[in-house]
């Protein structure tokens, strides 16, 4: 899968393969280009191939086949040290013996940068990440977020024009790592850098990306904004990756008029969109999110197919409700809905029915 528009990419992967004993491939044919200035996560499981596609950006990695090619340079033969590309790990990677205006100052000293130049630029860079003064200290003085931010400052003080981050907030708390995703997209946003960015958090990717790339079996499954990642899954794996999904089986009756019928496995008929079923008899995996779950049948087309569920427990978590249904034979549906003033909460052991709007429920492949 790759962008129709190649001409203005500014980092490209052409038919790129990846592998280590010159058998199995970890990343398969991979086609991907972003536009200068873009924030583009890559998204999957482990062993999906994510960070190796990062990694052969970065040049610690080859690529086995295919080209790699930055503002249209192919980089492949060239070292990492030389590609001007900035890099911020998990593990900060600072150095211990150093100061943090030291850790700073080293990648511009290596570039043979004069000192009151590099002092300059390590003080913006120090403002820059809101860490100004924090110069003077060790690395060990600091907390796990306030050396994220030195290993962010030392990827941006030589103005790469380019930032690959792998994981860069794995080791901080929940709090901590919301604060740091908001302050990361907004310093890519000031600065107009170019981010590549790896986790295997899907909100982290949702709220942070321009751009998503959903990595499987070293292949990207999808690559879109947040929103339609979320409302659009091409395909089962990332319906079920991205989010909460509810998940009925069963087999498509008709398609007609844009709307699929399909019986399922457990009983009840239900509309839905039809993504990647074309025909009738076919098996499909329908997906549904469980805040699009109505059970208030005002909300619904008069001919809406509704079914019948068993509510099986309510749990209250503030913003939202959340009550887990048995449906068509599962006990595992949930739906989400608003905790507003005028907002039902549903007791366990009653009978409801539940809808959708068809263009909300999705038939994927089996």
């Amino acid at each position: 899968m790759a962008d129709s528009d190649q001409g203005g990419a500014f980092v490209e992967f052409d038919r790129v393969q990846k592998s280590y004993d010159g058998e199995n491939l970890v990343v398969k044919d991979l086609n991907l280009s972003l536009p200068k200035g873009e924030f583009l996560t890559m998204l999957g499981p482990s062993g999906s191939g994510k960070t190796t596609c990062l990694m052969m950006l970065a040049g610690f990695e080859t690529a086995t086949n295919g080209d790699i090619r930055l503002d249209g340079q192919p980089i492949n033969n060239i070292p990492p040290h030389k590609r001007g590309i900035g890099m911020v790990f998990q593990n900060y990677a600072l150095f211990p013996h150093m100061t943090v205006a030291e850790n700073l100052s080293f990648p511009l000293e290596v570039r043979k940068m004069g000192k009151s130049e590099r002092e300059a630029k390590v003080k913006h860079v120090l403002e820059l990440v809101q860490m100004g003064e924090f110069g003077g200290r060790r690395p060990s003085q600091l907390s796990g977020g306030q050396q994220q931010r030195i290993a962010l400052a030392r990827a941006l003080v030589f103005e790469a024009e380019l930032v690959l981050m792998d994981e860069p907030l794995g080791a901080l708390d929940k709090q901590l790592r919301e604060t740091m995703q908001f302050e990361i997209k907004r310093i890519a946003d000031d600065l107009g850098i170019t981010v590549v960015y790896v986790t295997h958090d899907q909100t982290e990717a949702l709220t942070m990306s321009d751009r998503v790339a959903v990595f499987e079996d070293g292949r990207i499954q999808q690559l879109a904004p947040p929103d339609e990642l979320y409302e659009s899954p091409q395909n089962s794996f990332v319906a079920q990756f991205i989010g909460e999904n509810n998940t009925l089986e069963g087999t498509v009756k008709e398609i007609k008029n844009g709307i699929a019928l399909v019986q399922l496995d457990g009983g009840g008929l239900i509309d839905c969109k039809p993504v990647n079923v074309t025909k009738a008899g076919e098996r499909t995996r329908v997906s549904i999110r469980p805040e699009r779950v109505e059970f208030d049948k005002t909300r619904l087309h008069a001919d809406a197919h509704t079914l019948k569920a068993e509510v099986l427990e309510f749990i209250y978590m503030g913003d939202i409700f959340r009550t887990r249904l048995r449906v068509a034979g599962q006990d595992d549906f949930i739906i989400k809905s608003r905790n507003a003033p005028d907002q039902v909460r549903l007791e366990p052991g009653s009978e409801i029915e539940i809808g959708w709007l068809a263009e909300d429920c999705r038939a994927l492949d089996a």
